[in-house]
């Protein structure tokens, strides 16, 4: 992820009426398909905000190969990325004298989504005592959700961003981590399946690979019959007779020798 930090400030201003659906980049304010993920942000939102910032969003996002959409959601953003959604609230303007809508808005949409993060701007030292009192006095749980303290607009944008790579990037970890332990599972399985396979009189690995390839299962091949075994594998009729055998006669299943 880029660490550019550009000033929202020192842009040029745009025409609102012209935004589209579309995302922005730094060059022509049009979105490069792919890339990290993608952002949609509130209509709403967007609409309360200067438009040099809007403008400092897009290009931070093209920045950081994200797709932007504005769309009418309930928070102000959400982030999807490395198949995983997460929610942001960002509140720009920390108004001392009326944060009953802030939080009761944030209660309500902790239990609509499984990842929220609240992300408010407290620049002075009066904000910044104001959101700790309230935090409490509004009944907040640590945790549920996180808030995100900042002390400037860009900073807030930027930290949302990181957050959002960073549980995208999580999500594919724990994906990767569950298909090794898949793998492992099945490769012990196989393990166990040549051991007793094999364990056969006259049977190798490559006719236990031949009949796992055919029937599947230990239960397919001990059900399966000589006709069965010989029409599905190129084992031999002695072989696909000590297979049958091996799972019929008791000299063979009572005391078998897994090596």
């Amino acid at each position: 992820m880029a660490n550019l930090r550009p000033s929202y400030r020192g842009l040029p201003d745009y025409d609102p009426s012209i935004v589209s659906n579309a995302a922005f980049d730094s060059a022509g304010y049009r979105a490069r398909e792919g890339g990290g993920g993608v952002c949609m942000m509130s209509n709403t939102w967007r609409d309360e905000q200067h438009p040099s910032f809007i403008h400092f969003i897009s290009s931070f996002l093209s920045e950081n190969s994200f797709r932007l959409n504005f769309v009418p959601i309930a928070p102000d953003f959400i982030f999807n990325c490395g198949g995983l959604s997460v929610a942001f609230v960002f509140v720009t303007n920390w108004d001392c004298n009326n944060l009953l809508p802030i939080f009761s808005r944030v209660q309500k949409l902790k239990g609509q989504f499984g990842h929220l993060y609240i992300v408010v701007t407290v620049p002075t030292r009066e904000q910044n005592d104001s959101f700790v009192h309230s935090y409490f006095k509004y009944g907040m749980e640590f945790g549920r959700p996180t808030f995100v303290p900042v002390q400037d607009i860009e900073m807030g944008f930027e930290k949302i961003v990181r957050i959002a790579h960073a549980r995208g990037a999580c999500k594919q970890q724990d994906a990767i981590s569950k298909m090794k332990v898949e793998r492992e599972r099945s490769v012990q399985a196989m393990d166990t399946f040549l051991r007793v396979v094999t364990s056969i009189p006259g049977i190798d690995n490559h006719d236990a690979n031949a009949l796992s390839q055919a029937l599947g299962s230990i239960e397919a091949i001990a059900k399966a019959s000589k006709e069965s075994i010989l029409e599905n594998t190129d084992l031999s009729a002695d072989k696909a007779e000590m297979v049958t055998r091996f799972f019929r006669d008791p000299k063979f299943y009572l005391s078998p020798k897994i090596s």
